[in-house]
């Protein structure tokens, strides 16, 4: 039987040249706005009031300015509202208004005294879904470096309030020395920066040295690019997970599709990996439990597993190659755990940190390991983003379960992280709040939520926000891909037939 010459598989070599598919260059331009000091210029002495008052310094003008406009000549039975200055300044029975840092008042919140009893415990309490009282215990405080009062009326029960965002009110002191609050006023959207500011700004700078034509300066590519987004990676050392993360390699490296897709793939200019790339430890046992075991150097081997850190190092050193990385650490990363979390330490990739920058480099590597939170420009983008903790953790204050509009308030509090530190630990900054939001991003994404929302929410002054919930990798199988172009994402999943039965 002949067989036809296009169906046998054993045919000579191909002359056929196929074409060469370029990944899109990134134009990335970090900034350091969360790195902290090191070595001895990094302490813990510091009493942490101070990063309230910092907030409130920093906060309090634009706050007021939206509500001297908002409230001026506003009048209450005839009564012409005032502003007061501080807190304490506030007379009963009279109309005013008046700008402070909101304190939640929560039986339910965590207590350092039974941080330090756990010790005493055969096993500590599962950890609280939400601080709300049951039994309407809680109690809405504004204070300022004066005093503090309590906040009552409806109005509050139609506004999202945690500890740390700074509010103007407008009310009256009862007599039970309350303020009933009537409106309540955030500062809202900051300035946001146009497209290519800060690369353009940089270059002119530089042109003058290099006597560059300023007319040359910000000539940047327009053809669309694009930027993959994960989350909740969470490896550890078991291999049935390693799957759907063969599936995302391929897939970003181009070896998982035809012609036409990989085109599509070669467009993803950057992988941003936003935290817990590594499952959570196994707590060590207790330690009454514990066994005396010979240790070398101080270093138990049996208390440390390294295959999630080495199975991780592989999958980055497997994608370096062809795409830049940068990396976020989360809650379960081997970083520090106080906000804002350090970038990863290279030693922990030995594989991937040839693709670090070298050390004391102004410019950043291939493989750009940086703080949680983070921010930066991609594309001329200025974009936002952190692990997940201070959205998780404000979802603990709200009754509430919508994400997007918690990372709503978060922009317009001009706040990253209110919580810090009282429920969300953070290190004790004395000169500045860096957690304050000086310029509004353009895009914020939040890794490690439930599931993929997004949506668009507009400022005052035109601004405009692309605010985008990263799905956990390891539930979901979900990769967020979003357009340089239009900000607009899309969801590309990764799923393995398991059969049936």
């Amino acid at each position: 039987m002949d067989i036809d010459a296009d169906d046998n598989l054993l045919q000579s070599p191909s002359d056929y040249q196929y074409p060469t598919i370029d990944r899109q260059q990134s134009h990335y331009n970090p900034l350091q706005t969360f790195n902290l000091d090191k070595g001895q210029l990094k302490h813990y002495q510091q009493q942490y009031a101070d990063l309230y008052f910092l907030r409130l310094a920093k906060l309090k003008p634009a706050v007021e300015a939206i509500a001297d406009e908002e409230w001026k000549d506003f009048e209450v039975a005839g009564e012409t509202v005032r502003r007061v200055d501080r807190v304490l300044d506030v007379r009963q029975g009279e109309l005013c208004w008046v700008a402070g840092t909101v304190y939640m008042e929560m039986p339910l919140k965590p207590n350092i005294l039974d941080d330090i009893s756990k010790d005493h415990w055969i096993t500590a309490p599962p950890p609280k879904e939400k601080y709300l009282s049951p039994t309407g215990q809680d109690k809405i405080m504004l204070e300022d470096e004066s005093g503090r009062v309590r906040l009552t009326g409806t109005s509050l029960q139609l506004s999202m309030l945690v500890t740390g965002c700074i509010i103007a009110v407008m009310g009256t002191e009862d007599a039970n020395g309350e303020f009933e609050v009537i409106d309540i006023k955030v500062p809202d959207l900051p300035r946001q920066p146009q497209r290519w500011e800060r690369d353009e700004g940089s270059e002119v700078l530089s042109a003058g040295t290099s006597k560059k034509r300023k007319s040359d300066v910000g000539a940047k590519t327009t053809e669309g690019g694009k930027i993959a987004i994960v989350s909740g990676l969470r490896l550890s050392g078991d291999q049935g997970h390693t799957m759907t993360l063969d599936l995302l390699m391929e897939y970003l490296l181009g070896e998982a599709c035809g012609p036409s897709e990989q085109n599509e793939v070669s467009k993803i200019s950057r992988l941003i990996i936003a935290g817990n790339s590594i499952a959570a430890a196994t707590p060590l046992a207790a330690r009454e439990d514990e066994k005396k075991v010979s240790k070398k150097y101080g270093y138990d081997s049996s208390a440390y597993n390294p295959a999630p850190t080495t199975h991780f190092d592989n999958f980055l050193a497997a994608l370096l190659p062809s795409i830049p990385i940068t990396l976020i650490p989360g809650e379960s990363d081997p970083a520090n755990v106080s906000m804002p979390q350090q970038p990863i330490h290279p030693a922990m990739f030995p594989r991937s940190r040839n693709y670090a920058a070298m050390l004391d480099s102004k410019e950043p590597g291939w493989f750009d390991s940086v703080t949680n939170p983070w921010e930066g420009d991609i594309d001329g983008w200025r974009m936002m983003g952190n692990g997940g903790q201070p959205i998780d953790d404000v979802f603990k204050y709200v009754s509430g379960e919508d994400r997007l509009e918690m990372m709503e308030h978060l922009l317009r509090w001009r706040c990253g992280a209110p919580t810090a530190p009282d429920t969300l630990w953070c290190y004790p900054f004395q000169d500045r709040d860096p957690f304050v939001i000086e310029e509004c991003p353009h895009v914020y994404f939040v890794g490690n939520q439930p599931k993929y929302e997004t949506v668009v929410i507009e400022g005052p002054a035109g601004q405009t926000v692309r605010l985008i919930a990263v799905p956990r990798f390891k539930e979901t199988g979900e990769v967020v891909v979003l357009d340089t172009d239009t900000l607009e994402p899309e969801i590309v999943k990764f799923d393995v037939y398991e059969g049936e039965g």
